[in-house]
């Protein structure tokens, strides 16, 4: 009864013995090692935390000396290609007067940081959206009317140098309303159906290769195959996908790698929701990387670091994947460029 309580904890729990073999480990345990319990029951706390801070395996050792319980905080967890920070505590359980094993328990603190950082990102997409929309529609206004006088204009008129004029202003009138229109982002509501999220990968991939005739671009698959079906909305995926792709086809200049690495996630929070399973896919680039100051602006419309950019195809990712109750992050550092895209995985019911 009491291991079914403790795998709902969002916190981890682990059980050592006497001779630091770790006896039980809750789910939480499980997500935060990035490893399974069959896996890791048996193994020292030497070696698991081996390559973490010292202050783990001296923490345990210490509370079963004293026979006291024990915190610490801010301690550094290494696990697989990253670091996380958790906060420690200790407690022996005694038996006939002696403190026979100790329940550790590890709260991560990166993932408060995380929700704060989300909910913030989406607080201020939800802001910069509605601001880009009042103002899109005050300019489409006037467009239309423009439009309307050069088109009248235009029939008036029978010097074909003077209708070259109107011509223009008619061209531009349309390229402007089509800015408005992308600056205003999706217009409808996205029509979910069930799809293997590897199909809308797929044809990204397609696309992009079809497009970059020219340098040495490769393209690199890491899929997780047994990421189950989504409710999604394909062609608003596919459109939100190829355009981080083409960012990184862009930031490479021709000649790099991409990868479109997939993975499922278990008990991920998006903003302060949490979801059972969630989609994780990673756009990787190896190229120059964005500089410090943009990471935290990119995903704003109207924001980028070319000249010849619009700056709107991340913005309008963010909105199609926040539609789909989802989110993007973005971590850059030269070589290493990673858009990660969260996709909350609803189990359908026959």
């Amino acid at each position: 009864m009491y291991k079914r309580i403790l795998d709902h904890l969002n916190e981890a729990i682990l059980l050592f013995d006497r001779k630091l073999i770790l006896t039980y480990i809750n789910t939480a345990g499980e997500i935060l090692l990035e490893d399974s319990a069959r896996h890791l029951k048996g193994i020292t706390a030497e070696d698991l935390f081996k390559t973490s801070d010292p202050a783990f395996v001296s923490n345990i050792n210490q509370c079963l000396m004293l026979e006291e319980p024990l915190v610490d905080r801010e301690l550094t967890l290494e696990r697989i290609g990253q670091s996380v920070t958790v906060n420690f505590s200790a407690t022996p359980l005694h038996k006939n007067s002696q403190a026979l094993e100790v329940l550790v328990e590890l709260q991560q603190v990166d993932s408060h940081l995380k929700i704060s950082k989300e909910e913030q990102l989406l607080s201020q997409q939800t802001t910069a959206r509605l601001l880009v929309r009042g103002l899109a529609h005050e300019i489409k206004n006037p467009l239309g009317g423009l439009r309307g006088a050069a088109q009248l204009l235009d029939l008036e008129l029978q010097d074909l140098e003077l209708k070259e004029y109107t011509k223009i202003i008619i061209a531009e009138s349309d390229r402007l309303q089509g800015l408005m229109d992308k600056m205003l982002g999706p217009n409808k509501l996205p029509n979910k159906k069930r799809l293997n999220i590897h199909e809308v990968l797929e044809r990204v991939r397609h696309l992009v290769q079809a497009e970059a005739t020219a340098g040495n671009l490769k393209i690199k698959l890491d899929y997780d195959p047994s990421i189950p079906e989504i409710m999604a909305d394909k062609d608003q995926l596919i459109q939100a996908f190829l355009n981080i792709v083409r960012n990184a086809v862009q930031a490479l200049r021709g000649t790099g790698t991409i990868t479109l690495k997939s993975r499922i996630h278990r008990q991920t929070c998006i903003g302060r929701k949490r979801h059972k399973l969630t989609a994780k896919i990673d756009i990787i680039d190896n190229g120059p990387g964005i500089d410090a100051e943009m990471v935290d602006q990119i995903f704003y419309p109207m924001v980028t670091s070319r000249a010849e950019g619009t700056g709107l195809g991340l913005s309008i990712s963010q909105s199609l994947v926040n539609q789909h109750n989802g989110v993007i992050e973005c971590q850059s550092e030269p070589g290493n460029t990673v858009f990660s895209v969260f996709l909350p995985v609803e189990i359908a019911h026959e």
